[in-house]
């Protein structure tokens, strides 16, 4: 995680700096909003699983409001990232690569065009959609044990508190006689924030039941668009310092409270002020105001806007864009294999035109 302080008077909300201060100890962490209580009592994976995720495939900011660093990696190879691993065979790696840029290459001009990677952007964010679709099934029979379709907040409730070690039978008979639950502070935080959220996702008429379609969007508020703007709400809340609901650039790259004194977490300061400084001025702030509003920010984060698509497209082929001609090369792609796949190949231009 690349969050940690530099000699600035922000502060996040309490909330949010209870997060950075978990994760202190480890500065290579993935943020997570919930990851404290799911290392508790790691019961399954399945348990886990019905409790919405920290990491959104596919989506540009994380649900605690930092960069997704895996971003555009997800968008270019969809459903196949797990086939380039770190360990995994170059060569092995390097024919898939080659296998994907025929795919993307539509035209057959062996070159691919920002609007050939517009294209297959938005087609491998629909493979993640399509996985998180298959994944809410099997998460949704875990929480609906009687098959009704439909789950209350307390069956919810239930099933949530098991996951983390507590009976569940003596769980389900205080709610039903409803009983006080003795919960840790912290517990008692999660749920609060969970049951927002489960609110937020019961569409009108809201009748405090969701169904299947609705607990999608409750773990995954990128399939709505009320439950994106409630995720956007939530990240303004967290860095808006002012109160005024919207962003400055000092609000969107202020760190957290909290010091680590080594040189490694002064050269992560350095970046994570870099990175998204970049990203608020030339992306996030599309009018280029110097604010970022909510519906600027919900644009941004919409994994579906075709606009920007396109214009990740475009940056993804200007890191690799070697000649200089706004095309991406198959030469080019292989050399670049780590930026787009997070695996580096050697020999990358051994035998291109052989192989291709």
């Amino acid at each position: 995680m690349s969050n940690r302080r530099r000699s600035q008077p922000q502060l996040l909300c309490t909330s949010t700096l209870a997060v950075f201060a978990m994760l202190a100890l480890n500065v290579q962490a993935r943020p997570a909003n919930m990851s404290a209580l799911k290392d508790k009592h790691p019961n399954s994976k399945e348990d886990n699983e019905i409790l919405p995720p920290d990491h959104l495939n596919g989506v540009k900011m994380e649900m605690d409001g930092h960069l997704n660093k895996d971003f555009h990696q997800e968008v270019f190879l969809g459903k196949e990232m797990e086939e380039f691993e770190e360990d995994s065979e170059p060569r092995r790696n390097r024919k898939k690569l080659i296998e994907i840029f025929t795919k993307v290459d539509i035209n057959k001009d062996r070159s691919v065009s920002a609007k050939e990677m517009q294209r297959w952007i938005m087609e491998k964010t629909e493979e993640h959609f399509q996985e998180a679709v298959k994944e809410n099934k099997l998460s949704f029979r875990a929480v609906d044990p009687d098959g009704d379709e439909h789950v209350t907040w307390d069956e919810y409730r239930v099933k949530f508190l098991a996951s983390k070690g507590f009976n569940e039978k003596e769980v389900a008979e205080k709610i039903k006689n409803n009983e006080e639950l003795k919960v840790d502070e912290e517990t008692q935080e999660v749920l609060e924030s969970l049951k927002d959220r489960w609110f937020q996702a019961d569409n009108p008429p809201a009748d405090q039941l969701l169904n299947e379609e609705e607990f999608l969007s409750f773990l995954h508020p990128e399939h709505s668009r009320g439950m994106l703007r409630y995720m956007v709400k939530e990240i303004v809340r967290d860095l808006d310092q002012d109160g005024d609901g919207k962003l400055t650039l000092a609000e969107f790259i202020s760190l957290p409270v909290g010091t680590v004194e080594n040189q490694q977490a002064q050269d992560i300061d350095d970046d994570w002020v870099r990175e998204r400084k970049k990203e608020f001025e030339e992306v996030i702030d599309a009018n280029h105001d110097m604010i970022v509003t909510m519906e600027e920010l919900e644009e941004y984060m919409d994994p579906m806007n075709e606009y920007n698509a396109l214009n990740e497209a475009k940056q993804m082929i200007a890191v690799a864009d070697e000649n200089q001609n706004h095309n991406l090369e198959l030469e080019e792609i292989l050399k670049y294999s780590e930026y787009f796949t997070g695996s580096k190949l050697m020999d990358y231009a051994r035998n291109v035109h052989e192989e291709f």
